[in-house]
This record gives structure tokens, sequence and C-alpha cells, in this order.
């Protein structure tokens, strides 16, 4: 199966979507799939690969780009609504 998603680096726990994901569709990255969505995930979106609790950081790029808003679970769409950017 072809990747709908990358990640760039193993310490991201967000991948991107490469094109729209449905919810309930695998998240695959190379030959492995990383989760199921929960959620659909627009192309260019991120999507969550583990579960998050309130206050944990969210990675992408291997860089904290901000802490999750609220608990998040695994195959969750990651955007402003549900996100605390670093630097607010």
């Amino acid at each position: 199966m072809k990747p709908n998603a990358i990640m760039v680096n193993p310490a991201d726990n967000v991948a991107i979507a490469l094109e729209d994901i449905g919810q309930g569709e695998e998240v695959r990255v190379g030959e492995k799939v990383l989760c199921r969505t929960i959620a659909d995930i627009a192309y260019s979106h991120k999507v969550l690969l583990k579960d998050l609790s309130e206050g944990e950081d969210v990675i992408k790029y291997g860089e904290i780009i901000g802490q999750a808003a609220q608990d998040l679970k695994q195959g969750e769409w990651v955007h402003t609504h549900n996100l605390t950017l670093k630097g607010e």
C-alpha cells in the first residue's frame, strides 16, 4: 500500500497527511501502519500518533511545536482547536 502520511523524525508524535484521510482509515508511513484516524484529516494537516495528556508536547519535524490543549487520542486531528502553540 502506498503511504498517505509522512513522519520526518523518529521523535515525532504527529504525522502529516499527504492526502485527505477519512475517519477510520489507516495512517501509513512507508510500509508501516501507525494508527487509524478517529476524525477526518485534511491534506497537509497533522494526525496524532499516540495518546497525549493535556500539557504534553506535540512534536513535529523533531521540534516541539506546542502542547496539547486537552487530552488527545491517537488518530485525532491536531490543529489550533486542540493545540496551544509554542510561544503563546
